[in-house]
């Protein structure tokens, strides 16, 4: 079910519904970045990459099975100067701790490393594809050479050299890393209710965010402004100035509604959180599972409700929006992926 607002100049219009009919939830979507494709990682292992106009698939990467652990994490590498080698390369995380590299067209796995002891919840590259960056089970960010595979630095917290102190960091599983465009700095975020800004030129925590309870991909960052959605049922999205580490505000998720009639909705506990991808990151996408819902916020419009994509059987798990800003792509429990453009109301 599709619910319009009347808050917006925009809304959301329904392109496609791409049902994978393999009983396997979808975990992750990921758009490619010249938008062609989308691709999904499923609780089944399985990963698959569809026409991103029509829904037709294109590529069947991994084929799912019972016994496989589930993909958690895709990211296309960059198509930049710095990685004009072999294009068309994504990145894929599963719950087995192992990390691969797959060739979409040719289907092929390129490279493969795994951490046995770790379960790899989250994904992201550099804005070159030059590095790449972990994390996980064991609350570690871990980055990586692109070119070579091998690992250049791992940020942790801890007791330091001379144990005067104790070095901040995560003390639960990560479930979302995020290079900024300054390609020194990442952003990380857990069940231990904090979000990290690290700096890899001293392998620090140089600053920290309390509060937000990170369960999924749902850490983003445009124009200083940290974006985070929290699996919880109160102030589930929130805003936060990058430079302090300070909340800006909510965006409240029954925006629009009276504090009586919000009370009386189910809550939307959120997995996944993003701005669009645009330079001025217009749009706000946000889903989970509670109420099992998606909605989309025009955040130049002071965060007005767009729409909102409910009634859906099983919760929303995973959003990515197109590099067009236009196009998002939501998936989760039922097995299916939505796709809708986010376009302006016809003049009446």
């Amino acid at each position: 079910t599709l619910e319009q607002s009347s808050e917006s100049a925009y809304r959301l219009v329904p392109q496609m519904t791409i049902d994978q009919g393999e009983e396997a939830e979808v975990l992750c979507v990921r758009f490619s970045p010249d938008g062609k494709y989308l691709s999904s990682g499923n609780s089944d292992g399985s990963i698959r990459v569809y026409n991103s106009r029509g829904g037709k698939l294109a590529h069947m990467i991994e084929p799912g099975s019972s016994a496989a652990l589930p993909t958690t994490c895709i990211r296309f590498r960059p198509q930049t100067h710095a990685s004009n080698h072999t294009k068309n390369v994504f990145l894929t995380a599963n719950a087995a701790g192992a990390v691969q590299h797959w060739h979409m067209t040719s289907g092929k796995c390129l490279h493969t490393f795994s951490d046995e002891e770790n379960e790899v919840n989250c994904l992201d590259y550099n804005d070159e594809g030059t590095q790449f960056v972990t994390g996980g089970r064991d609350a570690k960010i871990r980055i990586y050479d692109e070119a070579t595979k091998t690992l250049v630095e791992t940020l942790e917290g801890g007791i330091m050299g001379d144990r005067s102190a104790t070095a901040p960091g995560h003390s639960n599983r990560v479930f979302s890393v995020k290079f900024t465009h300054d390609e020194n700095i990442i952003l990380s975020g857990g069940w231990d209710n904090t979000v990290h800004v690290w700096d890899i030129r001293t392998g620090a925590s140089v600053r920290c965010l309390y509060g937000p309870h990170i369960c999924g991909d749902s850490l983003d960052l445009k124009n200083n402004e940290i974006l985070t959605g929290s699996w919880r049922s109160t102030e589930q999205l929130e805003l936060w100035d990058f430079g302090s580490g300070e909340r800006i505000r909510e965006i409240p998720w029954h925006t629009g509604m009276s504090e009586s009639v919000a009370e009386d909705q189910e809550p939307c506990m959120l997995y996944a959180a993003q701005f669009s991808k645009d330079t001025r990151g217009r749009f706000v996408v946000a889903g989970g599972t509670g109420s099992n819902e998606a909605k989309v916020f025009d955040h130049a419009m002071e965060d007005s409700l767009v729409g909102t994509v409910t009634g859906m059987a099983r919760g929303v798990f995973t959003v990515d929006f197109s590099c067009d800003r236009e196009t998002v792509a939501i998936g989760g429990g039922d097995d299916c992926i939505r796709v809708l453009t986010v376009s302006k109301k016809p003049e009446i």
